[in-house]
């Protein structure tokens, strides 16, 4: 089947084109670089011809609130609009685990717009809702910096390797829609300020990790398990560890 997939040249995008090629789908990477912008509806109509499915791993470029609301409300509007016209018959998005849990931070509330956008577009849809990245753990930390001082909340977090995240997706695109949330973490919880004393000791990152019960995360107040998945999850293999000493 053609399968279109938006934020096809990002590092789960590409990945995504790469798995359902290997499978033999059509498989086709679309995003500013190739033609394809969802912002201004350029080249949607295009890309869309024949496809099957669409899968949206798109980012917003600027994580100021406003930015990104009106990034994931404009882009997703145009994209669910052209699927429409185009007889699209499954549309996958990539999303964060607790999400509906964090819309204290303004990049979660506009990735909850963009699931309300979804659901009420009358397309078959999946939402697969991932952990963060291993590859993202220094971000969190960048996030939270102040000066040489990282403030971080003990909660607890479970990451995943982007490629399995990349697989998930796939592997749900070519799948019947499930009209809901597919949930998918690594296979170890750790204390979110303890893993990034480990991640910032592996790059000899000299910044101190400070932990503070009230620190936020991208905004929002923490619980315990606010960026844990629940039952029923996919939980994946590559241990953080392993990952990390392939790097």
């Amino acid at each position: 089947m053609k399968v279109v997939v938006i934020g096809g040249t990002g590092l789960i995008g590409s990945k995504v084109v790469a798995r359902l090629g290997e499978h033999g789908h059509e498989a086709v990477a679309a995003a500013p670089n190739t033609g394809v912008n969802t912002l201004t509806g350029e080249g949607l109509a295009e890309v869309l011809k024949g496809a099957s499915v669409v899968v949206d791993v798109s980012n917003s470029p600027s994580f100021e609130d406003d930015a990104v609301m009106e990034f994931f409300r404009t882009s997703t509007a145009n994209l669910l609009k052209a699927e429409t016209e185009a007889g699209v018959r499954h549309h996958v998005a990539l999303s964060v685990v607790g999400t509906e849990r964090l819309q204290e931070s303004g990049y979660l509330r506009a990735k909850q717009a963009q699931e309300d956008l979804i659901k009420d577009s009358g397309i078959p849809y999946s939402i697969v809702h991932a952990t963060q990245f291993f590859e993202f753990m220094k971000g969190i930390a960048d996030s939270a910096t102040d000066g040489d001082t990282v403030r971080l909340a003990p909660v607890k977090i479970q990451p995943i390797v982007s490629d399995e995240v990349a697989a998930v997706v796939a592997r749900t695109a070519v799948g019947t829609p499930v009209g809901g949330v597919v949930e998918v973490a690594g296979p170890e919880a750790f204390q979110l300020d303890e893993l990034i004393r480990k991640v910032l000791a592996a790059e000899n990152d000299p910044r101190t990790v400070v932990t503070d019960p009230q620190a936020r995360y991208w905004g929002a107040a923490l619980q315990e398990t606010t960026l844990l998945p629940g039952q029923g999850a996919h939980i994946a293999e590559t241990r953080y560890a392993d990952w990390l000493a392939r790097q």
